[in-house]
């Protein structure tokens, strides 16, 4: 057993839509990452996703069966669920810092694969 102390973590890297490792837990990942700006539209196959936010603000665009847009707000304290097969977007207006609680494995850009495609993860 490990205590994880958060600010220490998100304080030792400074890159942006780089997720960090910090525990595993049942086939999940604790992952840390920071984001500033707009990621990219896509979705997971078969994964759901936790984002937690513990500093600044994420709004996550997601497109519904329908193919109406939304935009939720999620800020310090809060968290949202993204299911799997939905297509979304984060993107922020300030840094902000995110725990993201994902199966194992799991591609960080789903469905898309890029320069911000991140296969190996780092353990911090």
């Amino acid at each position: 057993m490990q205590v994880v102390n958060l600010a220490q973590k998100f304080a030792a890297f400074q890159d942006y839509f780089n997720p960090k490792i910090v525990g595993e837990l049942n086939n999940f990942q604790v992952k840390l990452v920071k984001v500033q700006g707009e990621f990219m539209w896509h979705h997971h196959d078969a994964e759901d996703e936790m984002f937690m936010v513990t500093k600044g603000e994420l709004h996550m665009k997601w497109r519904d069966a329908e193919g109406r847009e939304h935009d939720d707000p999620v800020r310090p304290g809060e968290f949202l669920i993204v299911p799997h097969g939905t297509e979304h977007m984060p993107y922020t207006l300030e840094e902000t810092h995110v725990i993201l609680l994902e199966p194992a494995g799991k591609l960080n850009t789903g469905n898309v694969q890029n320069e911000r495609t991140v296969a190996d993860l780092q353990k911090i």
